[in-house]
Formats: structure tokens, C-alpha cells, sequence
């Protein structure tokens, strides 16, 4: 009896050690004892089974737990899965872009209509007045001058586009260089004006034509001149009156037009000049973006855009001016106005990057490429814009540079006080943006050590 409760104790004590359990079994069949100690050793061995099972089912829970851990990394693959709402708002987005960029250039030329041209006049009132019916309806704004010359001289200083000379020799006066849009509207007039003398010559010679005939069915109904001697006694009755109407004595006034300001051979068409502005513009967004990334101290920022300024502006002029003819007058002058154009637009997107970091550079280009540009009214005179857009859109940089750059070449004699000032402006404050960022930098940096 002792001996098997020794046995049935071995079991139990293996039974707790969880890993022997089995061996303990083996050591119950080889007693000779009744079957209460092997089911006690069954028991324990069941006992340590049982432990085992709860081992495994602890590995179970770890890995249950693990289970749980795979399932949270599922959760956030979901979360980071493209679902198709973001998919329809980036193409909302991109098409609202797109659209409005598409607006911004293609506007002005849609809505152009030319309305208040300014005009000079010389001559009687009511001829002016006659050309101004034939003209579309709110197209002239009429100057009356006394002479020629003066108009000529309007014209030269960008005063008018053109004139109108009527009278014995009606001519029309043009610049092309000041625009080739309202050289054309103004030719345009010109045969319009042709075309009436014409028709009045004509319906004059009509008129002489039937009193002749008039006076010649006249003498032939007379009976006093059926006599003999009707013809010797009357010899011009059949004749027409030397002092009626003679057709082939009759002068048609031919409409002459004379354009005062031509474009130069290089540019006959005025293309060139037209598209100048546009790498004005895009030469100072790529001098900004490029001086904003490549140059970390603000100071030296403004350095950056001076002499970029100084060397872009050199560039662009050999470029246009002595490879290409496309701009006219004094070198210096036109590589003055396109340095201060690229150094305005590249110092302003500076400003706006020392203040607010790397968003400053789309503010800078919005304002030049966007808005500026549209209104420059560098594709056709700032009078076919709508409202005043036209007169706006001189005092931002691309509408100040081309205009800047057309009268240095073309008009000596006009005021460029404007679009000069207007270009130092921009320049001065993109500089003085860049130098309040480094204040607000170096104040910053300040409290921080403190």
C-alpha cells in the first residue's frame, strides 16, 4: 500500500512539473499495484496534459494576439487605401485650374471690342462728323486739332493713335508701331471713306449726264432750230455748257494714308514686340524661384535679385534688340527697363518667400503670370479691354514693361514717367518684403535663446 501511494505521488509531483507527465505514466505501468493508482497516474497525466493544453492556450492567446495585431495592421492599410471621392476631388481641382488659367489668357482676347480710341481730327465738323456715323458706334473719341503737324505730333507722343485730315486731299494718319490692331481699324475707315467720294463722283456724273442729255432733247424738240440756218444761227445748241458738269473733267479725291510711326523691317507685323513681355515675365518668375531656393540668406536674396536684374537685363536686350531687331532706340535704356522688369517680378516672389516660406512663390506668380499679364494689353491696346482693366493692368509689371519697352522704341517724344515709377515700386517693395522677413527671422531667433 505504500509502495503505490509512493507511485501515485510520483505521478503527481511529475504532473505538476507539467513537462513529465508522461514519463510519470510510464512509471505507473511498470507497478504491479490495483487500478486507483493508474487512474491516479492517468489522472495526473491528464492533470499535466491539461497544463500543457493551457500552455498552448496561453501560445493561443499570444497569438490571438498577434492575430489582433495583424488585424490593426489591416485597419490602417485600409485607412491609407485611394478611395474614389479624393479621385474625384483632385480632378474637380485640377479642371478648376486648368479653367481658370484657360480664362486668365483667353479672355482678353474673346471680350476685346475697341471702344474710345482716341483720335485726333482736322477739318470741317460736319465731314468729321459724317466719318464718325460711318464708324461703329462708340469705337472713336475725337480730338479736334488745327493743323497736321499737330496731329502728327499727338501721335508721336502716344497721345492718339491716328487722325483723321479731311477736306480737298482727305488722308488719314496711322502708327502702327503704337498699334497694328487700330492701323488696320483705321485703314479699315479709309476705304469706307473712298468708297463714299466714290459714289458721290459717281452719282455727280450721273447727274451732268442727264442734263446734257436733258439740254440736247430740248434744242432737238425746238422747232426754231429746225430751220435751214438753225445750225449756223445756234452752232452749240446740241453742245454741252462749258460751265455744266464735264466728266472727263472731274477730279475723284483719292483717301491717302500715311502711317506716321511704322514698325521696323525686323518686326514688320509688330509680333515680336507683342510677345516681348511674355519672357519678361516668365524670365522673373524662373529668377525668383531659382534665387528663393538656391540662396538661403535673406540678405544675400536681395543681392541675388539685384544683379540678376543687372545681368538678366543685359541678356534679354542682346537678345531682342541686337539679334532679333525686335526692339528699337537706345541699348542702355531698353536693358534698363528689362533688368527693373525681371528684378521686380524675381524680388517680389523673394519678398513674399522670406515672409511665408515656399507658398510665397505661387502668390508671386499669380499676381505676374494671372493677373498681371492678361491686362497687360501687350496683344492689343489697353482701350479693347473691358471696363478699365485695360488702365489697371499698366500698374503691374508686365503691363508697365511692355509699355515701357514699345515707347523706348518707337515713341522718344512720349511721357514713360508712369511705367518707370511703376516698376520701382514693385522692385522696392519685393526688396523690402525680403528684408522684413529677415527682421521677423532674426527677432524670432532671438526669443528663442532667450
Amino acid at each position: 500500500m505504500t509502495r503505490i501511494l509512493s507511485n501515485s505521488g510520483d505521478p503527481n509531483r511529475a504532473g505538476g512539473t507539467g513537462g513529465t507527465g508522461s514519463a510519470s505514466g510510464t512509471g505507473s505501468a511498470s507497478g504491479t499495484g490495483g487500478g486507483y493508482s493508474n487512474s491516479s497516474s492517468g489522472n495526473s497525466g491528464a492533470g499535466a496534459n491539461s497544463s500543457g493544453a493551457n500552455g498552448s492556450s496561453a501560445n493561443g492567446s499570444d497569438a490571438n494576439g498577434t492575430g489582433a495585431n495583424g488585424t490593426g495592421a489591416n485597419d490602417s492599410g485600409a485607412a491609407k487605401k485611394p478611395s474614389l471621392k479624393q479621385a474625384l476631388l483632385a480632378a474637380v481641382f485640377a479642371s478648376v485650374i486648368v479653367s481658370v488659367i484657360l480664362l486668365a489668357f483667353s479672355w482678353p482676347t474673346v471680350t476685346s471690342d475697341p471702344r474710345d480710341l482716341p483720335i485726333a481730327a482736322v477739318g470741317d465738323q460736319k465731314q468729321v462728323d459724317q466719318i464718325t456715323k460711318n464708324a461703329p458706334d462708340g469705337m472713336l473719341d475725337l480730338t479736334m486739332v488745327d493743323s497736321r503737324a499737330e496731329a502728327q505730333q499727338l501721335i508721336r507722343e502716344r497721345e492718339v493713335y491716328g487722325a483723321f485730315i479731311v477736306g480737298d486731299q482727305p488722308e488719314i494718319l496711322t502708327s502702327t508701331a503704337a498699334s497694328p490692331a487700330v492701323a488696320q481699324q483705321l485703314k479699315g475707315i479709309a476705304t469706307q471713306m473712298q468708297q463714299t467720294i466714290d459714289d458721290q463722283a459717281i452719282s455727280g456724273m450721273q447727274d451732268g449726264m442727264k442734263k446734257m442729255q436733258d439740254a440736247l432733247k430740248a434744242s432737238a424738240q425746238d422747232p426754231s432750230a429746225q430751220g435751214p440756218g438753225a445750225a449756223q444761227q445756234n452752232p452749240g445748241a446740241g453742245a454741252p455748257d462749258a460751265n455744266g458738269p464735264d466728266a472727263s473733267a472731274m477730279e475723284v479725291p483719292h483717301v491717302k494714308v500715311t502711317d506716321v510711326v511704322p514698325l521696323s523691317d525686323d518686326d514688320p507685323t509688330g509680333a515680336g514686340l507683342a510677345i516681348a513681355g511674355l519672357p519678361l515675365t516668365i524670365g522673373g518668375i524662373v529668377g525668383g524661384v531659382l534665387t528663393s531656393m538656391l540662396v538661403h540668406s535673406r540678405r544675400m536674396r536681395a543681392v541675388a535679385v539685384l544683379a540678376y536684374g543687372v545681368i538678366g537685363g543685359l541678356a534679354l536686350t542682346l537678345i531682342l534688340q541686337t539679334w532679333f531687331g525686335i526692339l528699337q532706340g537706345n541699348f542702355g535704356l531698353n536693358a534698363l527697363a528689362s533688368g527693373l522688369a525681371v528684378a521686380a517680378t524675381a524680388g517680389l516672389i523673394n519678398g513674399f518667400v522670406s515672409l511665408i516660406g515656399s507658398g510665397g512663390i505661387a502668390i508671386g506668380a499669380v499676381l505676374t503670370m494671372f493677373i498681371g499679364n492678361p491686362i497687360s494689353s501687350l496683344q492689343a491696346p489697353k482701350e479693347f479691354l473691358a471696363w478699365h482693366w485695360g488702365d489697371i493692368g499698366q500698374f503691374f509689371v508686365p503691363g508697365a514693361s511692355g509699355t515701357l519697352l514699345r515707347d523706348l522704341s518707337y515713341f522718344p517724344d512720349a511721357s514713360l514717367t508712369l511705367q518707370w515709377w511703376v516698376l520701382v515700386a514693385w522692385l522696392v517693395l519685393g526688396i523690402g518684403l525680403v528684408l522684413v522677413g529677415h527682421l521677423k527671422a532674426h527677432a524670432g531667433a532671438r526669443k528663442t535663446l532667450h
